[in-house]
């Protein structure tokens, strides 16, 4: 196993893991059931091996050499349709292969987690085509056989194809799709948290009781999107219950949605300086929801590229540049930005187009702060070129040290605690990762020498606990002990209503009818 040969010589040199007051950081492998995810045409290099996604090999050798480097956790995103905003049509997505095939990513983890201990898996899905009930139930199963290390990444989908062919005309309008999951997230976590109490599972034969029934209940969910969800729910609780959760919602609701439920956030940015103002402000509002704002962990996305020299690391990186899909990348900008760039001329600065000030902001703002300048032409092609690894966040290229520098600068200067590490080749960018980067970050005391909790979930080895906290939304509905939290909620809404009667009576001079029909 070629990544565990360079961590154990980074070991040996480095010995024991010694205290820091240093921030560690935290590393994730950012990747998608897909031949292209956000380095579009480099499936053509030589030593990709992305043509093999649909063998179960590729997986299982991949995540235990990531395991054997240390990652925390593999991040595997998800689209829900064809980007089809490039030309109006489908043909340059399918061509270049951006994101498209696109496999369904949670049926990886069992076979990943079956050849793992410790490495965790966060698996995306939407909150606008999964009902919460189906969703609830696959997540409980996965983080049983995973043994407590799946995670959740919330996305509310943004491709008008995805709306398509779930059977819409068209997509839900931007702030309903996050009203539609703040609804979804109290359904999943009655299912998850309140359906079960901790002791449910008995295993008495000599009763005939597998699960005492006066220990699992209804969550009887009513709501406006999801009229009726009346449970109970029909896994048994998990080692985590709720499986942790990740958000990536950049938008005004989309941060308010993040600091309230996320356990994890994704913010995005070519530069650390520029980033700070959102992990900021993704602080200030987990506060505001009463959660602690070092509760909240925030991910940078990042692409490196690195050898042991500077000169050894750039010209790699010319080298990877060869096999570059520009169309390819401007696939992926139309999805992301629901932006077709195709209509404008090769000699058009897309910071000058006056028919879309859109584009033109969003181009403007990310020449500011790249490593081009902005005193260049930002023509469609520019803009390529900068998405072309990493889609919108930082490209890291240099020797070891060159590398490291910038990452503690994301973490000291943008107050970001890790990143999701793209890649470029699979397994080369990583394998590149663990032989130079991580050994130089375990001597700088950034980065651990093993698991916090070898073996345990992957809350654990984030936070230290298995369980949600009690500050987390989720934590209202825990019900460990005692009575039912949904049982206790009801009786206090009927002890309310009956008061508020008993009060209105009085008032009219009327004694209180213990027959008057209540209003749900």
């Amino acid at each position: 196993m070629e990544i565990a040969s360079y961590i154990q010589g980074a070991a040996e040199s480095n010995g024991s893991q010694k205290p820091s007051s240093k921030r560690r950081i935290i590393l994730n492998a950012f990747m998608q059931n897909t031949p292209n995810h956000l380095a579009p045409g480099l499936w053509r290099h030589p030593e990709s091996s992305a043509s093999k996604i649909n063998t179960l090999s590729y997986w299982t050798d991949l995540i235990q050499e990531l395991e054997a480097a240390k990652f925390h956790a593999v991040f595997l995103a998800d689209v829900a349709g064809v980007y089809d905003v490039y030309e109006g049509n489908k043909e340059a997505a399918v061509r270049s292969a951006s994101q498209f095939p696109d496999n369904d990513p949670l049926y990886l983890v069992p076979a990943m987690a079956a050849v793992t201990k410790s490495i965790g898996f966060a698996i995306t899905s939407s909150t606008t085509y999964d009902h919460p009930y189906g969703l609830a139930r696959r997540y409980s199963t996965v983080d049983h056989l995973s043994e407590g290390r799946l995670g959740w990444n919330v996305v509310t989908s943004y491709l008008e194809s995805g709306a398509q062919n779930h059977g819409l005309d068209t997509q839900l309008p931007h702030d309903e799709r996050y009203a539609v999951a703040e609804e979804y997230m109290n359904v999943v976590y009655k299912l998850w948290e309140a359906s079960w109490r901790d002791d449910a599972v008995k295993l008495d034969k000599k009763t005939n009781t597998y699960t005492d029934p006066t220990l699992v209940s209804y969550i009887d969910h009513k709501g406006k999107y999801f009229p009726s969800v009346p449970g109970p729910h029909i896994v048994q609780p998990s080692k985590q219950r709720t499986p942790v959760i990740f958000q990536a919602g950049m938008s005004s609701a989309g941060r308010k949605f993040a600091a309230k439920h996320a356990e994890g956030i994704f913010i995005t940015g070519n530069s650390p300086q520029s980033t700070r103002k959102t992990a900021d402000e993704m602080r200030r509002l987990a506060a505001e929801f009463g959660r602690s704002p070092e509760s909240v962990k925030l991910f940078a996305l990042i692409f490196i590229c690195v050898d042991e020299t500077q000169e050894k690391a750039e010209a790699k990186y010319e080298e990877l540049k060869k096999y570059v899909d520009l169309e390819g990348a401007l696939v992926l900008f139309g999805g992301w930005f629901g932006l077709d760039v195709s209509v404008y001329d090769d000699d058009q600065d897309l910071r000058k187009v006056t028919d879309n000030k859109v584009l033109a902001g969003a181009v403007s703002a990310w020449a500011n702060t790249s490593r081009i300048g902005p005193d260049v032409l930002w023509n469609k092609w520019r803009v390529a070129e900068e998405f072309a690894f990493g889609g919108r966040g930082d490209v890291i290229v240099g020797d070891p040290k060159t590398v490291c520098d910038r990452l503690e600068s994301w973490v000291e200067d943008g107050d970001v605690d890790g990143f999701n590490l793209v890649h470029a080749i699979v397994p080369g960018t990583y394998r590149d990762v663990a032989k130079w980067v991580i050994p130089e970050l375990q001597r700088r005391g950034r980065f651990w020498d093993d698991y916090d909790v070898p073996g345990g979930t992957l809350r654990e080895n984030l936070f230290g606990k298995a369980k949600i906290p009690d500050s987390h939304p989720a934590g209202q509905y825990k019900w460990a002990a005692g009575k039912n939290p949904l049982q206790k909620e009801k009786e206090e809404k009927e002890e309310d209503q009956k008061t508020e009667e008993n009060g209105n009576g009085h008032e009219n001079g009327e004694e209180p009818s213990a027959k008057r029909p209540k209003t749900e």
